[in-house]
């Protein structure tokens, strides 16, 4: 692998006269797990949605293992997690269907699965410890359990670029540690991984490195270091310092 599994140099999104990403440059490697971190209204959906394409930024320049996000998502290289909100919980489909979305790329004409999809997707849900509601409709999960079925969808998609935007939300213990966990485990395994999160204290835990974002990328280095109070601060405000300190 020559590439970084994500380069950003100089991206900018606008919405209207709102500033929402401002030269943005970064660079991380595979086999990695980044932790994305920053206040509401930071940037940081903004920063996933002009990784997959779903906004084209107003300049500069998004590469995925060397490639744009539209050649990325071709060749089935990212897996997003949306944030819960951005999610139709009522739509009447099963957590297996919704892991099985994650194998769509790889089906032919057709779109039917084949035995081999169909046992990477089992697979998928005995990781996340999901194999017995595997019939049960997504909405009628807890919300850790939606987070691990959106987690076993990129593990059966097999992407090597996943991207999840809080994931640790809402959920419970149990789930949080299970969701890092996998992603570690993904990390291993050569995949990088870009995950936002406001939970500070799981960082050293999760993250080999950390980006504070305020719609500039104010760190970009080791968690330890973007843990000390005053790049919190810079991040945050002078205010989380009395907030971590309790």
């Amino acid at each position: 692998m020559t590439a970084d599994a994500i380069e950003t140099s100089g991206v900018g999104v606008r919405y209207g006269d709102v500033v929402a990403l401002e030269d943005v440059s970064l660079r991380i490697p595979f086999g990695t797990v980044t932790a994305l971190v920053g206040m509401n209204g930071s940037g940081k959906s903004t920063l996933f949605k002009a990784l997959t394409g779903m906004v084209r930024p107003a300049g500069g320049r998004v590469l995925l293992d060397g490639t744009p996000p539209s050649e990325a998502r071709r060749r089935r290289l990212i897996g997003y997690v949306p944030q819960s909100e951005a999610v139709d919980w009522a739509f009447p489909v099963s957590v297996r269907d919704v892991v099985m979305m994650g194998r769509y790329g790889h089906l032919g004409f057709t779109r039917r699965p084949r035995r081999e999809d169909r046992e990477i997707v089992d697979r998928a849900l005995e990781r996340v410890e999901l194999s017995d509601l595997a019939d049960r409709q997504i909405g009628r999960l807890s919300g850790g359990q939606r987070k691990r079925v959106f987690v076993a969808r990129g593990i059966a998609q097999d992407a090597r670029i996943l991207l999840l935007d809080e994931p640790f939300a809402g959920v419970d213990k149990k789930s949080e540690a299970m969701i890092i966990r996998l992603l570690r485990e993904s990390a291993a395994e050569g995949r990088t991984v870009l995950v936002s999160s406001h939970d500070l204290h799981a960082l050293p835990g999760l993250a080999d490195a950390a980006v504070l974002l305020l719609r500039k990328v104010l760190f970009h280095g080791s968690v330890a270091d973007a843990l000390r109070p005053e790049q919190l601060a810079r991040a945050f405000g002078l205010d989380i310092l009395g907030r971590e300190g309790s």
